[in-house]
């Protein structure tokens, strides 16, 4: 059975719900606590049966190796509308009930969307983190927040993502002339360490390749329903 650090409904009033993102920000750790890394994991969520259902695939690779481990797919009954600045409540109820099949936890998690680059610094990333207390690192395609100047074009080349005065995350070229991807903290992992587990995650493919394996499981497995 999963054992969760911070139990809490997600079928809230979306102002109960940016109250408690509020409150549970404070519990993001954001230096690095994390034990050896062996295995990687990333989660992608989709929505089926017209957003009534909810569904979550994870990806578990050994690392460095990115060697396949583990796989699980889960969905559940949608519980929470879909409004911006609050897709953690929608998305992890699904994402808890794909880890909870997995034999063991992965020592560290990329999640498809944003950490601490989101208006209340708490976005999936730190949401899951500090619920399962787990090193997460948020990895999004798209830009929710802040401002930047378009990194170099060569591989792995990164310029700091801003909110004011304030570094919020970094926008990381993953493969030259590519659009880049927005790295975030989200929970007991430094941007420094969060930058450096997403490169080594890359193999020749815009997204990491625990992203990237967990997007085509999810999107075979919807072929199939």
């Amino acid at each position: 059975m999963l054992t969760l650090a911070v139990h809490h409904r997600f079928d809230l009033e979306p102002k109960a719900a940016v109250a408690l993102q509020k409150q549970l920000r404070g519990r993001v750790v954001r230096i690095d606590r994390l034990a050896p890394v062996r295995t990687v994991a990333a989660v992608d969520v989709g929505f089926a049966a017209g957003g009534r259902r909810t569904r979550a695939a994870v990806v578990v690779l050994g690392f460095p190796g990115l060697e396949p481990v583990g796989e699980a797919v889960a969905t559940v009954p949608t519980s929470f509308p879909y409004i911006p600045g609050l897709l953690s409540f929608r998305e992890i109820p699904a994402v808890l009930a794909a880890l909870a099949c997995l034999p063991e936890l992965p020592d560290l998690i990329l999640c498809d969307g944003q950490g601490y680059a989101h208006p209340r610094r708490f976005g999936l990333a730190c949401h899951l983190g500090v619920v399962l207390d787990l090193p997460c690192i948020g990895v999004a395609k798209s830009c929710l927040l802040g401002t930047y100047r378009e990194p170099p074009q060569e591989r792995m080349a990164w310029s700091p993502l801003m909110d004011g005065d304030e570094q919020i995350g970094a926008v990381l070229r993953t493969r030259g002339g590519v659009r880049p991807v927005f790295v975030s903290i989200g929970h007991r992992i430094s941007l420094a360490s969060a930058i450096d587990y997403v490169e080594r995650c890359v193999t020749r493919y815009r997204l990491p390749e625990p992203m990237r394996l967990a997007d085509r499981l999810a999107s075979a497995r919807s072929r199939r329903d």
